[in-house]
């Protein structure tokens, strides 16, 4: 309601007054109001009409917006009439001397004022519900799964605002005691699992899923039968997310997250904050997918400083931009730079002198870097070298190597790079005041060449979908759960540590597929096929999160591991490494994969380029070793 339309109820509240005082004189003298009673009615209605509306306006009720008059809004009616009536009882009492007058008709008179005031509410709101009413019934034919709170909202939302186009024609709920109850008018159409049905009897042309903690079982078994009828699905956010009290701005497409069942990241804030606090930080390859996030994340805990490196120029300036709008008043410095060029490494420790140094730039495509070792390792495991020995020589405080769960037992040289690039971090630990820690964890969700943006504009562009292998399977979190754990750990670290994120159960690549197609709305195997083209170059099937050597054990927070592993002699690691960057300089590609088969031996090539180096080729079907999940606190 508007302003104007709020206003014409004055008069009409006017009315109520004068009827108010009427009908308590007429109540309480049994409709014969004569002398001398009559003069003090008058006096009263008078006295009434100067100041109980008076009393309204100055209290904000014409501000209310009665068309959503709720139980608050009830209450402030009877006090805001309470305040009125005794504010003109008073001035009547005070004009009749306090004698010469009726207390009950007071009594009646404020009881009246209160049902006509409720009555007048509760028609306005009638009346602009059966308004909208045509056009709600008009809206795609919606059906709501949960009966509780937070569908009983969404109903009232939905009611409330026909321009979203929504009309529910039913619930669905598990819940015994709800099947056949009719909320706002609308039945509970029986439980979940006749999802299925309910949309071909009703003729459903969307389901919301208003069950905001709602089992990863059940959330796929609806985008399933959805998808098989074609039907849109959507759903809410965690209630942690919703901050405003409108459901329906929040409702939102089931997304590839929802389906995957983690439990959300909680941080233990104040240890971040502590780290971070105050602190001069530098994050190389900020343009990237991890390290962009870890530099919107860090920007949260108030560093001195934060510089951003990488390469790149274009992402850079994307990532600049962002967190220049974002956190105006952060001290933020872009540099471009190779983390290869020890001298311009080296003139930006200078310069900027950070205490907290965050190592996320590496080269993470397996098949690419199947076909480039020498580049590999001069990014993965000089570049490491460089920046590492920079932390060592300027006294950075904290350390943070981003690795990967390739680095385990690799097949690839992707990940024997980064074994190589730990081994160094870990052997550089020993002996320096630098702590130095590594951070291992499987594939996110989005990043840069990883599977689910290839899947997306295959699906867009009407297939088919790429699988290597109907077996193939990895781990998976979202970006910024990731980076926040990778803050977590980094905090924690005294020197010399692997950190292993929980990423929870290994998922079918050809199950995230599908249900990317699910999600598009489409029927995977009919609408978009799914092709299979075999492992590519150093991929494996199963990806792991620990050596066959290391000890796990666990750490303050639930979702992150320490693995204790081998020391290495930092000498001969050393000299390794300078014949190996001296062979990569050199282009000497096969001589690159085989000083990485010395310096790392698990690492054990599938990629036929390099069988030959292999004197036995183990099985990529070699199966996993689960990461164990933390069941208590240590």
């Amino acid at each position: 309601m508007n302003r104007y339309k709020r206003f014409l109820l004055f008069p009409l509240d006017l009315l109520f007054v004068a009827l108010s005082c009427l009908f308590a004189y007429l109540v309480r003298f049994d409709g014969n109001i004569s002398e001398p009673h009559l003069s003090s009615f008058w006096a009263l209605l008078g006295i009434s009409l100067a100041i109980k509306p008076l009393v309204f306006v100055v209290s904000g009720f014409y501000r209310r917006m009665w068309r959503y008059a709720s139980i608050e809004d009830l209450t402030y009616i009877v006090r805001s009439v309470a305040i009125a009536n005794a504010l003109s009882c008073f001035i009547f009492l005070v004009y009749m001397h306090f004698q010469g007058y009726s207390r009950s008709v007071l009594l009646l008179d404020w009881v009246f004022l209160n049902v006509f005031i409720f009555a007048r509410s509760l028609a306005w709101r009638v009346l602009q519900e059966r308004r909208g009413r045509v056009s709600y019934s008009r809206g795609k034919r919606v059906l709501i799964v949960g009966a509780g709170e937070a569908g009983h909202r969404l109903l009232q939302e939905c009611r409330m605002n026909p321009e979203l186009g929504f009309n529910v024609v039913g619930f669905l709920d598990d819940d015994p005691a709800k099947i056949k109850a009719r909320i706002k008018g609308v039945s509970v159409l029986g439980p979940i699992k006749s999802v299925g049905k309910k949309i071909t009897a009703h003729s459903i042309e969307k389901v919301i899923i208003a069950m905001p903690s709602t089992p990863t079982s059940v959330l796929r078994e609806i985008t399933k039968e959805c998808s098989m009828h074609g039907v849109k699905v959507q759903t809410l956010p965690p209630m942690k997310e919703i901050l405003s009290g409108t459901l329906s701005a929040h409702v939102r497409d089931v997304q590839l997250e929802d389906l995957l069942g983690r439990e959300p990241v909680t941080l233990h804030k104040g240890q971040v904050q502590k780290y971070l606090d105050g602190k001069r930080v530098l994050v190389t390859g900020a343009g990237g997918s991890i390290g962009s996030e870890l530099c919107r994340q860090i920007a949260h805990f108030g560093p001195a400083s934060l510089v951003l490196f990488d390469n790149a120029e274009t992402p850079l300036f994307h990532i600049e931009q962002e967190l220049g709008s974002s956190f105006p008043e952060l001290h933020l410095r872009t540099i471009i730079g190779d983390v290869r060029d020890r001298d311009r490494v080296e003139a930006v420790f200078d310069e900027t002198l950070p205490e907290v140094v965050f190592h996320a730039a590496a080269y993470k495509h397996v098949p690419m870097m199947e076909h480039n070792p020498a580049e590999a390792v001069n990014n993965n495991v000089f570049g490491t070298k460089v920046i590492a020995s920079a932390a060592d020589t300027f006294g950075v405080q904290h350390f943070v190597m981003v690795s990967t769960d390739k680095a385990v037992n690799p097949t690839n040289v992707m990940g024997a790079t980064k074994r190589a690039a730990e081994m160094f971090v870990q052997s550089l630990a020993r002996n320096s005041k630098t702590h130095f820690v590594t951070v291992r964890f499987g594939n996110v969700l989005g990043s840069n060449g990883s599977v689910i943006p290839t899947f997306k504009e295959q699906i867009a562009n009407g297939g088919p979908v790429t699988v290597t292998d109907p077996e193939i399977t990895r781990f998976f979190m979202t970006i910024p759960e990731a980076s926040q754990l990778v803050l977590q750990a980094g905090s924690m670290g005294r020197g010399g540590e692997i950190f292993l994120l929980d990423m929870g159960e290994p998922v079918k690549i050809v199950k995230l597929a599908e249900d990317l197609i699910r999600l598009s709305g489409l029927k995977p195997h009919e609408d978009i096929m799914i092709e299979y083209t075999g492992l590519r170059p150093g991929e494996k099937l199963y990806e792991e999160l620990l050596l066959a050597g290391e000890d796990v054990g666990a750490t303050t927070h639930e979702m992150i591991c320490v693995a204790k592993s081998e020391t290495f002699d930092k000498e001969v690691l050393t000299r390794q490494l300078e014949t190996l960057f001296a062979s990569a300089k050199a282009m000497e590609l096969k001589k690159v994969v085989l000083l990485l088969q010395q310096i790392v031996p698990e690492f054990k090539p599938t990629f036929r380029g390099h069988r030959m180096l292999t004197p036995t080729n183990v099985s990529t079907r070699q199966k996993v070793v689960p990461l164990v999940r933390q069941t208590k606190k240590g």
